[in-house]
């Protein structure tokens, strides 16, 4: 297992998600209700793990089999051992670009979360650095451990997300059109 990194944001990282998203987009088609990029690595100026992370919108989590089938032949591995119920997951086949393919219900509060926490955090770039001091200072603590470096993030992340809830609740904010 390679030593966690975190990085400076890289402008490559949309390209590489446009790229990714057009091909799972060509194989899904309608499946895909929204395929968004989220996470860190979609939020310009915000250093990151170099780790492109897809959300993949469906209707209903139950008939995954399709997903899978369609994922698995672009080179995309299931993850039938993701702990989160609320989502599926895919990863990167070995040797490939790091990308994680978090495949959630359309309208779940799961989706809504990601969604929000990118916008608020693309609108409000003071947040940027604090965050990113948390993250290299939990890399450096947890190298080896990213489950250990989730949870040193947890109560950082509850704090933004309830900023963002009020944010949200003054803008009137709706997820804009999906990514892809």
């Amino acid at each position: 297992m390679q030593p966690i990194e975190i990085c400076a944001w890289c402008p490559e990282w949309p390209t590489q998600f446009a790229v990714k998203a057009k091909l799972i987009r060509s194989v899904l088609d309608a499946h895909a209700m929204r395929i968004d990029h989220i996470g860190s690595t979609a939020i310009r100026g915000l250093a990151a793990k170099p780790i492109i992370d897809i959300q993949i919108s469906v209707a209903d989590l139950q008939s995954v089999e399709v997903l899978r089938e369609r994922m698995t032949a672009i080179g995309y591995v299931w993850r039938p051992s993701n702990a989160d119920l609320t989502k599926r997951y895919f990863r990167e086949a070995p040797g490939n670009e790091r990308t994680h393919v978090h495949v959630r219900g359309r309208g779940s509060w799961s989706e809504q979360w990601s969604l929000l926490f990118r916008d608020y955090m693309r609108a409000h770039a003071q947040e940027h650095a604090p965050y990113a001091e948390l993250k290299r200072a939990l890399a450096a603590r947890y190298q080896n451990d990213r489950v250990a470096l989730h949870r040193g993030q947890v109560r950082t992340l509850w704090t933004i997300i309830h900023r963002a809830d009020r944010w949200a609740a003054q803008t009137g904010w709706q997820p804009g059109p999906s990514d892809a």
